[in-house]
């Protein structure tokens, strides 16, 4: 397999040429390419030799990364919850290759049912480090483990402001679906302009929230964004406080 084609430089097509044109008996080449206009002599050459070209469309949203796992997961046999989904992609990112392989990995570790203790579990350090589960224990008033999951981000390098992002668009998502009122994820998701899955989180989150709390959490979270970015002398501490100021907000009536 030829990873990165589209890097391939002209001096060296010219020494592939001739194994795509006529492949060895039992042999297979894997070209992937990034597509674009960068290395198209590799692909031209390709598709000259009639090579099987399968056309991968970047996933740029997240709810067409959701709708890959679970599409991955039925494909492995198995199932997985809505909030398994979106932990999942919250941990690993971006890259399908990756989905897919942990997909199938935690189909066949779980026996069939994917669900959220699962993948914090098998995943547990890598979703620390995004910083979302830094904002979802914060936002439900888990301060202890959100102050673990906090020191353990700051450790492997993770930058303040990245974190300090993180909780405001937690807090920012409780309030604004907290607003919509009651209703379905699918009906309100249109509404709020964001997927159904995230609408259903925080619907759950939103629960022991009050209005003056949520009012004095936004407050917590557009202090802390000045803080990270060089208001405050010790941006780690300015973390640590904003994550038991949330709790505080929450407990608020």
């Amino acid at each position: 397999m030829i990873r990165s084609a589209h890097d391939v430089k002209v001096a060296a097509l010219a020494i592939l040429r001739p194994y795509l044109e006529t492949p060895a008996e039992g042999t297979t080449i894997v070209l992937h390419h990034a597509g674009g206009a960068k290395g198209k002599a590799v692909l031209d050459c390709a598709r000259k030799a009639r090579a099987l070209e399968i056309g991968c469309a970047k996933l740029s949203r997240a709810e067409e990364r959701i709708d890959f796992v679970r599409a991955e997961v039925r494909r492995a046999g198995g199932t997985i919850a809505p909030d398994a989904v979106a932990a999942l992609v919250d941990a690993v990112g971006s890259d399908l290759r990756e989905l897919a392989a942990v997909s199938g990995q935690l189909v066949s570790d779980s026996g069939g049912h994917i669900d959220v203790e699962l993948v914090r579990a098998y995943h547990r350090g890598r979703a620390e480090v995004t910083g979302f589960a830094v904002s979802d224990l914060a936002v439900v008033g888990n301060a202890g483990g959100a102050l673990e999951a906090l020191r353990f981000a700051l450790s492997v390098g993770v930058p303040q402001v990245v974190i300090a992002d993180a909780l405001a668009d937690g807090i920012r998502t409780i309030a604004r679906v907290a607003s919509a009122g009651r209703g379905d994820p699918y009906s309100l998701a249109p509404k709020l302009g964001m997927p159904p899955w995230k609408v259903k989180r925080a619907q759950a989150q939103s629960r022991g929230w009050s209005e003056p709390g949520v009012r004095r959490a936004l407050g917590v979270v557009a202090d802390l964004n000045a803080d990270v970015k060089g208001a405050a002398a010790d941006p780690d501490y300015a973390l640590e406080r904003a994550v038991r100021q949330l709790a505080d907000a929450r407990a608020q009536r």
